[in-house]
C-alpha cells in the first residue's frame, strides 16, 4: 500500500507565508510527477503546481512568482512554499504523485487527504 500525508496547513494573514509538505510512504518502487492541487468551497479542484522527477516545474498563473514547488527524491517528499498569500488562496490543498509499486507495474496516481489553508485577517 501507498500513503501520501500532507502537513503544514493553517491560518495565516494576507501577505504571510506557509510551507506545505507531503510525504509518500509504503511499497514504492519509483515516483514520477508530483503535484499540488487545491479546492476552494464551491469551486472545482485546480492544479497549483507540478514537478517532474527530473525537476521540471509548471505553475498555475495565479500563483506563479509567489509559490515554489520542490521535491526530495531521497525522502519521497514534495513541498509547496507559499509566499505573499492572498484570501483567494484559501482552499484545501492536496498533493498527488504518480507512483510505481514495482518495476512490473504501471504508474498510478495516489492522493493525500488534504490540508486546509486559510488566508484571513
Amino acid at each position: 500500500q501507498v500513503h501520501l500525508v500532507e502537513s503544514g496547513g493553517g491560518l495565516v494573514q494576507p501577505g504571510g507565508s506557509l510551507r506545505l509538505s507531503c510525504e509518500a510512504s509504503g511499497s514504492i518502487f519509483s515516483i514520477g510527477a508530483m503535484a499540488w492541487y487545491r479546492q476552494a468551497p464551491g469551486k472545482e479542484r485546480e492544479l497549483v503546481a507540478t514537478i517532474a522527477a527530473g525537476g521540471y516545474t509548471v505553475y498555475a498563473g495565479s500563483v506563479k512568482g509567489r509559490f515554489t514547488i520542490s521535491r526530495d527524491n531521497a525522502k519521497n517528499t514534495v513541498d509547496l512554499q507559499m509566499n505573499g498569500l492572498k484570501p483567494e488562496d484559501t482552499a484545501v490543498y492536496s498533493c498527488n504523485a504518480n507512483i510505481q509499486i514495482g518495476a512490473w507495474a504501471a504508474g498510478y496516481v495516489y492522493w493525500g487527504q488534504g490540508t486546509q489553508v486559510t488566508v484571513s485577517s
